[in-house]
């Protein structure tokens, strides 16, 4: 890793020939084309002349799909990608300096076009390249270029991913742009991936396995990377697929070129928005993990999203719910379930959001619709919380939902949830990278694992950081509680200046205002406590008017005159039902599990004896009483009461700030 620090900082250091002829917030445009053009220049070193020698050959009339596999072919291997230029980085340093960038364009071109596209269409390289020869400095940055070593023998393809990441996270850094949108920590991404894989030993042995992985927001294809790896070293006998898609041009063509070198389909590596464009419709993978944008809204995206939702229901994408406008991460997660395989291996989900799709969202919102879709399809295995600060661009609490179709027998019905904040699984770094100030460590990783793999729920001391819940305890039912309302009336100065606050009033002429006004202060001032016989006072008084009064009137009549009374008789309706104090109407949250009417005798009538439940107030799905929410609120599940100091040791440490404040101003004033 060291040694990969070492190369980020000499290609860094390239950056410094671009100071003044571009912005800070381009050098990443030059410099990580450059570093894939390098990477594909010393990959195919060695197999450039039998490229030049198969070409010949072709024959002449060959299609594009013959061409490419006898090209392939000569390069050996599984790489996919060729270049038939004549040149290369090494053969370039002994032309004229002058002709460097029409060579350069020369040697882009001849890619197969695979590769091509990639430059001309995702980096616009040819644009960068022209910018540099205007500057007059595109010699100076490729013959610093030569001098990067990048073979497959030297550096390895994960360490590559290493590099583009310690660069992307620079470059970010320096525009002030978002590295976690292309990245995410790898003790983080190996975590995930050890959890996805931790209970699937009998799955993935022995010959002739094949496993698909997806990412759909897949960044640079670190997690896809590292997924395969991961695979590879439990059985090295597995075959992998990669698929992904990313929206990013730069994080799309890096990850690109990767599965270019490493043998991979690139067009299983999709380029454009996986919300509005699901390149790999109709597909279904084994393992899906993701790092979705925190906190992104998806306004400009909306229009397909929701059309999608309300056209097709539970047959697309997002039926169970849209959450708000301001973050789409559960958009996310509902499209990875929809890519969930129905047969006998089943697909497992491991994505790492943040706090919100936890607990934001009242009952029947989106984001609550969404808990409950999954947790009632009892997808939802465990969530682990991790420790802040763990990656580059925020220090918020996040956590890693893992989900799964084919739950084993003990873990159905269930959820765990892990505690992982804590500084037992985590050490702080040397030296911060952004907002990133702690690694989890190996150990911690493990630990983590083992916690989850073994399904533990207090057993072994570990009660303070596991615990399994049901899927239902997660859940409850917003019931309305109601109170009667109370009025009393009386015709005052004060309540009749009230008149001039309601429309149906200020809209009457004059002379009817001064006629209505003298008809209620005919009726005195008497104060009435009952509202049924305040109104037959008020309709005698009114028909002395001649005027005829019509309903909008006479409710604000009534309700500029009234004022809550506690001692007031009940309002009620034509069916002598008491009619609710909407000032005084509250919500209950009662356990799924708990009958309401045992709830309400319990928590409410002891303490508001003329409150009642209303009935109307239906769950849209079951049609029960109360509106159905989930919510997972992980503080409450790990909390630990830490009692007060004792006030004789506060009282003590006030008296000794006291003492050092007098001493301090003894020490001023002398």
């Amino acid at each position: 890793m060291s040694d990969i620090k070492n190369l980020s900082g000499f290609v860094w250091s390239i950056a410094e020939i671009l100071r003044g002829d571009l912005k800070q917030s381009e050098y990443g445009k030059v410099i990580l084309p450059f570093v894939v053009l390098r990477r594909l220049d010393c990959l195919l070193e060695n197999s450039k002349q039998a490229v030049l020698e198969a070409e010949k050959t072709l024959p002449e009339n060959a299609d594009e799909a013959t061409r490419d596999m006898i090209l392939f072919g000569a390069v050996g291997g599984n790489v996919k990608v060729y270049n038939l230029s004549r040149f290369t980085f090494e053969s370039l340093k002994g032309q004229d300096p002058g002709q460097l960038h029409q060579n350069l364009i020369d040697y882009i071109i001849k890619f197969s076009p695979n590769v091509r596209d990639i430059f001309l269409d995702k980096f616009r390289f040819t644009d960068q390249l022209k910018r540099l020869k205007d500057g007059g400095i595109l010699w100076n940055v490729f013959e610093r270029f030569c001098e990067v070593d990048l073979h497959p023998e030297i550096i390895s393809n994960i360490e590559m991913g290493y590099l583009f990441e310690e660069l992307i996270r620079r470059f970010s850094e320096i525009s002030n742009e978002t590295a976690g949108e292309h990245f995410t920590p790898r003790e983080v991404i190996r975590l995930i991936v050890d959890l996805l894989i931790a209970n699937d030993d009998a799955k993935l042995t022995g010959r002739g396995i094949i496993r698909q992985v997806y990412d759909p927001a897949c960044g640079t294809g670190g997690m896809l990377a590292l997924t395969e790896e991961a695979l590879k070293e439990f059985n090295t006998s597995i075959r992998v697929e990669l698929f992904g898609q990313e929206l990013n041009d730069e994080s799309f063509g890096i990850c690109k070129s990767d599965m270019l070198v490493t043998g991979h389909d690139p067009e299983q590596i999709a380029f454009g928005n996986t919300l509005t464009q699901d390149a790999h419709a109709g597909k279904k993978f084994h393992y899906m993990l993701s790092n979705p944008p925190y906190g992104v809204d998806w306004k400009k995206y909306q229009d397909p999203i929701k059309a999608e939702a309300e056209n097709m229901g539970m047959e697309g994408r997002f039926g169970a719910g849209t959450p708000r406008i301001s973050d789409g991460q559960l958009l996310f997660l509902q499209h990875m379930i929809s890519k969930m395989r129905d047969d006998e291996y089943g697909s497992r989900i491991g994505i790492v959001m943040n706090g919100s799709p936890l607990f934001t969202g009242g009952a029947q919102s989106g984001e609550s619709e969404i808990r409950r879709w999954m947790l009632e399809n009892d997808w939802v295995e465990a969530i682990v919380a991790l420790p802040t600060d763990l990656f580059y661009n925020t220090g918020i609490q996040t956590y890693v939902w893992l989900l799964t179709n084919l739950k084993p027998k003990n873990r159905q019905g269930k959820v765990q949830l892990i505690d992982a904040s804590g500084e037992r699984f985590w050490r702080s770094m040397r030296k911060s990278l952004g907002s990133k100030r702690r690694e989890i460590t190996d150990e911690a990783r493990a630990e983590i694992v083992r916690l989850y793999a073994d399904f533990l729920n207090g057993e072994s001391g570990q009660n303070d950081v596991s615990k399994i819940f049901e899927t239902t305890d997660f859940g409850y039912r917003e019931i309305r509680v109601e109170r009667p309302l109370t009025l009393n009336f009386q015709v005052s100065n004060e309540r009749l200046a009230r008149l001039s606050d309601f429309k149906p009033y200020t809209k009457l002429n004059e002379v009817d205002q001064n006629t209505i006004q003298a008809a209620l202060k005919a009726m005195g001032d008497e104060l009435f406590t009952n509202r049924n016989v305040f109104e037959k006072a008020l309709t005698k008084a009114l028909k002395t008017t001649g005027m005829k009064i019509g309903a909008p009137i006479k409710k604000a009549i009534l309700s500029a005159l009234s004022e809550r009374d506690e001692d007031a008789d009940i309002c009620t309706d034509k069916k002598g039902n008491p009619e609710p104090d909407t000032d005084l109407r509250d919500h209950e949250l009662v356990p799924l599990a708990e009958d309401w009417r045992e709830y309400m005798e319990r928590e409410v009538k002891p303490f508001v004896p003329d409150a009642w439940v209303d009935e109307s107030y239906k769950d849209a799905r079951d049609g029960e009483i109360g509106r159905v929410g989930y919510g997972i609120n992980f503080n409450r599940y790990f909390y630990q009461y830490i009692p007060p100091r004792p006030l004789e040791q506060i009282d003590a440490e006030l008296k000794a700030l006291e003492a050092e404040i007098a001493g301090l101003l003894k020490e001023v004033a002398a």
